[in-house]
């Protein structure tokens, strides 16, 4: 997969000739290129090709290219023009790849910032949590990773998202009891919520996880009815998966395809769960978890 590591690496030059093998290879050959240059997008109308270029040795801002590599002829290429598209986050980018199967995708995006992207290699990321409140805590930090540069990784996000008022309907006692307020929550029923700790009577159904269930023991003294709402318990597992878990009291915690954050977590803490989750590590500050052999 050739990927530019940034666009500063990437020259767009608009030419007046169609983009056939032939005539790119006359265009380049005797040729300069700008020292930072490795990518060269070429323009003619609507045609848009991609070229890899090798420069001589040396310190000169611009040096004759030695060779250079056809990466992508027109009908192999996209040119996607969205100024909504930053090319620096590869998340954003790799979307906009994955729409496009089978072809290099240009984009000039924010700032007219030009970059490029190919199929190869795009990972796949299923990002579970519980709503409401709506979007998910964690699609929101998710999405403000990716655009810190701190994830420079070709992901492709999947949302999945746990309903609570889904999981309310099947409740058949006349008492439910959430662990807390969350805006977006609906029942016909009589609602309570466990951090209140208010007086019970009665029958009443818990929607949560272990430690909710724990917590109810240890005020109200008796088990009670529940329906598990716990996102690792109830996550697909569809490939490497991003969920909260109480369990973790800080930073993150890796088992095998399954990244883990607290539920309060962070954008640093879903960073490095995130490059730890695909083995990467990448430049900027450390970010403390635990990986399980």
């Amino acid at each position: 997969m050739m990927n530019p590591d940034h666009c500063k690496d990437v020259s767009l030059r608009h030419v007046d000739f169609p983009l056939t093998p032939q005539n790119i290879n006359m265009h380049v050959v005797g040729k300069n290129a700008y020292t930072r240059t490795d990518f060269i997008i070429l323009r003619h109308d609507q045609e848009t090709a991609v070229i890899k270029v090798v420069k001589n040795s040396g310190k000169d801002l611009f040096r004759p290219i030695s060779s250079h590599e056809i990466i992508s002829l027109p009908i192999e290429t996209v040119f996607i023009r969205d100024e909504e598209i930053d090319v620096l986050n590869m998340s954003h980018m790799a979307r906009e790849t994955r729409k496009n199967p089978g072809k290099t995708v240009v984009v000039s995006g924010m700032f007219n910032h030009v970059s490029f992207m190919q199929e190869e290699n795009l990972l796949d990321l299923y990002v579970v949590d519980v709503v409401p409140p709506s979007p998910s805590k964690l699609s929101v930090l998710v999405e403000r990773a990716f655009s810190t540069g701190l994830v420079e990784l070709p992901i492709v996000p999947h949302y999945q998202d746990i309903d609570l008022n889904e999981l309310e309907k099947k409740v058949t006692t006349k008492k439910v009891m959430f662990p807390c307020r969350a805006s977006g929550l609906e029942s016909k029923r009589n609602v309570y919520f466990l951090d209140e700790t208010p007086v019970l009577d009665g029958e009443i159904t818990l929607i949560g996880c272990d430690l909710s269930r724990r917590i109810f023991h240890s005020i109200y003294k008796n088990d009670v009815n529940s329906i598990d709402m716990c996102p690792r318990n109830l996550a697909p597992m569809n490939g490497k998966t991003l969920l909260k878990c109480c369990n973790v009291k800080e930073g993150f915690e890796i088992n095998g395809d399954l990244a883990s954050v607290p539920w309060g977590a962070t954008v640093l803490d879903v960073v490095g769960a995130i490059n730890s989750l695909f083995g990467h590590r990448p430049y900027g500050p450390l970010v403390l978890g635990r990986a399980d052999p």
